[in-house]
């Protein structure tokens, strides 16, 4: 069975042949170098111990010095599965999700057409060069030279004019006796509507060949000359050797310089490449006239494994960027991404380069973003999330371009680090909204004679701040799976005590973590815990005692923060209060005082209105009255027990 042209460089460009090779061989990580894909390891095809095998998943070829095999990916299917050249090509294409092609036995005759119009193609190539040195092409010198481009540039990009006539490629290829039909179906000419003679597609346009990763001419680019034209740059039709979603201008040298190390950068055009190549950065590509296809994207990750996105600076090439990442989202492999060189406003590569040098774009390249960051600022830049259904529809958002990763290892990063830059937005402000309190002002109230003696009556309120703080966090990290449900409140509870939180922080942070606890004791060393649970009204909580019940945690949770809350919310309107008074009192801000008093009342009035459940310990911890019954009729029932019994 005869393969239609361009099938198996389809394949070679989509198979990885690391991914192919490494089901068979063991990597040695100390010789290969993923990033450049350079793999070494033990020959597959002879025993050896040493790491002899190499792969150049660039290239797509694979050699061994040992025994000297050689070949790419088909032919390693080959003699691995024991299988001939159709078969091997059909387990490839299955792996690559291609559908093979159907039995054509015109195959030959389309692959000498094909070599052909190749041919056809250099024929107008030289010809569009000559007429750039016409007198009719003046005007495009001189605008090549204004664009700064040498004359060692338009040779070595052979950069051409076509001129502004009906027929003049035409009229040349008929002259050297090429067939009309060969220039139609190579996208030169187009046939006439009104029944005349054919005429050219390219007409006052400075012509750029475009060029497939073998180094053939597949099409055209042409920028018009005359700034009325409705199209500023047109490019050839799709024909048997052009598919624009599949090709890149300049494929070929960008992959053999990203071969050598050099960083792959995906600009927006022509003049663009031009420019990177001429500042030094030699591995760039273009995508032509379309926004980039996910065929391209792979062909990217083929030639590296994380290409720089450098797309103009204006409204277009960022919204190009942001379509960028929603096709990316579901390819994204281990080591296999893409980051984002943000150009300056109305700015492009040509542009920074010829007026501020290679060294800036050095510079934005060295500060390209991960696709991550991107993905942040597209959906939060310019929005305002001052309200919970704001704060609720952004985590929608986020969590629905995440589920499209599919990759689980990858999917699981991605959540950590959008949590964490979430984290950075909302995270509570250190600097308390507390008014100062003037001179002469009393401090908290002293308590009477013949209040209990509990912890939380006889400290002060920013101990029993730090008390009902250390009952909370000890909470939430026994009962992990309440931090959802409480999440607004815990970034909202300001923490008097530092490593309350520190404590507090990693919890928001980590809280979708597997093991909450080691996390913490990564970062802030295994006492942070050990001196949590060490307070006597932590280690006796029931909820701490209960770790996993759900109810309670959440019981104690909603009671201790809306103390917290309430007791804060009378502090802050007494301070305001204070200021007020210099003005003359009104009816309002006692309004204000006494609902905030109010508040706090019925927050306190919950530990009295259960006393027939609870008792207060000393310490001021609630003790459930019917455990305590029954631990005293046990403690009794011993000590009535005679010895030896």
């Amino acid at each position: 069975m005869a393969l239609p042209p361009g099938f198996l460089e389809e394949l070679r460009s989509r198979a990885s042949l690391s991914q192919v090779v490494g089901r068979k061989v063991i990597w040695d990580t100390r010789k290969s170098n993923q990033g450049k894909g350079d793999m070494w390891a033990p020959c597959p095809f002879h025993q050896e111990k040493s790491a002899s095998f190499h792969v150049d998943d660039r290239k797509g070829f694979y050699y061994c010095f040992g025994c000297h095999a050689k070949g790419d990916a088909i032919s390693f299917v080959q003699e691995t599965e024991n299988v001939g050249f159709m078969e091997a090509v059909e387990i490839l294409a299955g792996e690559a999700g291609m559908q093979m092609p159907e039995r054509d036995p015109r195959a030959q005759e389309k692959t000498d057409r094909r070599a052909k119009l190749a041919e056809v193609m250099e024929q107008a190539v030289q010809f569009f060069r000559l007429q750039l040195r016409t007198g009719a092409a003046a005007q495009t010198r001189a605008y090549l030279d204004r664009r700064r481009l040498s004359q060692q540039q338009q040779e070595h990009w052979q950069i051409g004019f076509a001129p502004d006539g009906w027929q003049g490629l035409w009229d040349h290829l008929r002259g050297k006796g090429v067939a009309e039909d060969l220039i139609l179906a190579a996208g030169l000419a187009k046939p006439s509507g009104s029944g005349g003679r054919p005429y050219d597609t390219f007409r006052n346009r400075i012509m750029f060949p475009i060029r497939d990763a073998r180094g053939r001419c597949i099409a055209f680019g042409g920028r018009a000359m005359d700034p009325a034209d409705k199209a500023k740059y047109l490019n050839s039709p799709e024909t048997d050797l052009f598919d624009k979603g599949r090709s890149l201008y300049n494929h070929g040298p960008a992959r053999t310089a990203a071969g050598k190390g050099q960083p792959l950068i995906v600009a927006e055009g022509y003049m663009d490449v031009i420019a990177l190549e001429a500042g030094g950065f030699q591995a760039a590509v273009a995508p032509l006239g379309t926004a980039i296809t996910e065929t391209q994207l792979q062909m990217l990750w083929r030639i590296a494994p994380e290409p720089i996105i450098a797309l103009d600076g204006d409204a277009a090439g960022l919204n190009a960027a942001m379509r960028l990442i929603d096709l990316a989202l579901p390819l994204l492999e281990a080591g296999q991404s893409l980051r984002f060189a943000i150009m300056p406003e109305k700015m492009d590569p040509d542009d920074l380069i010829r007026d501020k040098g290679p060294a800036a774009m050095q510079k934005l390249l060295d500060q390209a973003v991960p696709m991550v960051q991107l993905l942040w600022r597209r959906e939060t830049e310019g929005r305002n999330f001052d309200s919970p259904e704001r704060r609720a529809m952004l985590d929608k958002a986020l969590r629905d371009r995440i589920k499209a990763i599919r990759d689980p290892s990858i999917r699981s990063h991605y959540g950590q680090e959008i949590k964490n830059l979430r984290w950075e937005l909302f995270a509570p402000r250190r600097v308390s909204r507390r008014k100062p309190w003037k001179p002469g002002v009393s401090a908290a109230p002293v308590p009477m004679p013949g209040t209990r003696a509990s912890m939380l009556v006889v400290a002060d309120e920013a101990m029993q701040d730090q008390m009902r703080e250390a009952v909370i966090l000890a909470a939430v990290i026994a009962t992990p799976q309440i931090i959802p449900e409480f999440e607004s409140g815990l970034e909202t509870m300001r923490c008097n005590d530092p490593a309350h939180a520190r404590l507090r922080d990693l919890i928001l942070q980590h809280s979708e973590t597997e093991d909450l606890k080691d996390t913490i004791c990564a970062a802030m060393g295994e006492e942070a815990l050990e001196n949590l649970h060490a307070l006597r009204h932590v280690a006796i909580n029931p909820c701490v005692r209960n770790p996993g019940d759900v109810e309670l945690a959440r019981m104690t949770l909603e009671e201790e923060l809306a103390k917290l809350k309430a007791r804060h919310g009378l502090n802050t309107e007494i301070a305001e209060a204070v200021e007020d008074l210099s003005d003359v009192a009104d009816e309002a801000l006692t309004w204000r005082l006494s609902q905030a008093a109010q508040a706090r009342n019925r927050a306190i009035r919950s530990e009295h209105e259960d006393k027939a459940e609870y008792d207060t310990g000393e310490n001021g911890a609630r003790i459930n009255r019917d455990e305590r019954q029954r631990f005293d009729a046990l403690l009794d029932k011993i000590g009535h027990m005679k010895p030896g019994r």
